[in-house]
């Protein structure tokens, strides 16, 4: 309104002042009167037009998600797909958002009460997860895996021939599993199946487990399998650690798991005295990845490697990063470490990092975080306090307190 009265007072004024000298003051009185009736009209058509112009668009609201809201859920572990969508595990609660954690969804599968650490989970989008459980009474030979492909809204359900392992899927209907068949004195048997109907069924493309027909070796008994990391539905690497100084334990297949190689790289000259650990392998395209692995000795650190050619060849990163902490890899260019109350970001990959304290000294609280670019990420805590940061971690504002 502002705009509109400042114009028809100098409108009058230039009027006032303009209009010609009439003997009739009657007259003169209608024909002001009509004057500034006109130009009034003609005001108001012209802010009219330029108010569609000058207002702010409305930004819409995400939609609501047809499942039960849950207030402050005690989230565990986070996984945020992008600054909108992502998904949570409470100890007995499967959760999901889509407005960047600010609203909670219980999408838990029917039935399904205990969650937390005992089940294996992948999230691939904000429409498809899997969510493994085991069955106590047939382990390590029998589960039950649950499957959503409307965020949550349904589930399937499917008897698997395995309880427990790293399950990751590479679309909708291809994936793998690492089954854990048991583990003991620095060994771990395992058998690796495949899917290529969503988990509907599996099929064993390997097995180390000498106590199963048609055990092989090429995945060698011997060392603890961390994680196992497909590119496609034919190479894949398993990850882990063999008690053994200098020693990596890194096999690659490209047959779908039917044999695995010993992937080798160079080693710094102050690792072959220290265990070493497989701690991530992380692909952001079919060429390009990266390779975290702990060094364990007097000293503490993370060596970075990474590859151009699929894995075909690892090479030392430029830097490397002080102590043990979480890694998160959201691009090719970016990484955030933390460890010791201290962020490391790196936007060249990993050329250089900037160390980074946060406001808050989260210190050895810090239990769980997801980055979906070098600003923006959120944790959980301990005490199952969310927080996010849109700064890189300089600064972080609780969620949920």
């Amino acid at each position: 309104m502002k705009k509109i009265t400042s114009f028809l007072f100098l409108l009058l004024l230039i009027t006032a002042c303009s209009a010609p000298v009439t003997q009739n003051p009657q007259a003169q009185n209608i024909a002001e009167t009509v004057a500034t009736e006109a130009n009034l009209a003609e005001a108001i058509a012209t802010e009219t037009q330029t108010i569609p112009q000058l207002a702010p668009q409305n930004t819409p609201l995400p939609a609501e998600i047809g499942a039960p809201l849950i207030d402050s859920p005690a989230i565990i572990f986070i996984e945020m797909l992008d600054e909108v969508y992502g998904w949570g595990i409470t100890e007995t609660e499967i959760v999901s958002t889509n407005d960047g954690g600010v609203t909670w969804y219980n999408v838990t599968p029917p039935s399904l009460t205990d969650v937390g650490q005992s089940v294996f989970t992948d999230f691939l989008d904000e429409s498809h997860a899997w969510v493994q459980t085991v069955d106590p009474n047939n382990y390590p030979n029998g589960g039950t895996l649950y499957r959503t492909s409307d965020g949550g809204l349904t589930w399937e359900s499917f008897a698997t021939p395995f309880s427990a392992g790293d399950i990751e899927f590479v679309d909708a209907n291809n994936g793998w599993i690492m089954a854990d068949l048991g583990v003991g004195a620095g060994s771990m048997a395992v058998s690796v199946f495949q899917t290529k109907d969503g988990g509907a069924t599996w099929a064993r493309t390997y097995t180390n487990d000498p106590n199963l027909a048609g055990a092989g070796d090429s995945l060698p008994l011997g060392g603890i399998k961390v994680m196992l990391v497909p590119l496609d539905m034919k190479t894949a690497w398993v990850g882990g650690v063999v008690y053994s100084s200098g020693s990596t334990y890194l096999f690659r297949t490209d047959d779908g798991g039917g044999g695995w190689s010993q992937t080798t790289m160079v080693l710094p000259a102050e690792a072959q005295s220290s265990e070493l650990t497989i701690e991530q392998v992380k692909f952001v395209s079919p060429t390009q990845g990266f390779l975290a692995i702990r060094r364990t000795s007097a000293t503490l650190e993370t060596i970075l490697y990474a590859t151009n050619d699929g894995g075909e060849t690892w090479n030392p990163a430029p830097a490397k990063l002080p102590g043990l902490g979480k890694l998160e890899i959201p691009s090719a260019q970016e990484m955030i470490f933390y460890s010791s109350n201290q962020f490391h970001v790196t936007k060249d990959a990993a050329k250089t990092f900037e160390i980074i304290v946060p406001d808050i000294a989260f210190g050895e609280s810090l239990k769980d975080m997801s980055f979906v670019n070098s600003s923006t990420g959120w944790l959980t805590t301990t005490s199952r306090a969310l927080y996010k940061t849109t700064d890189g971690g300089h600064t972080w504002f609780p969620i949920i307190p």
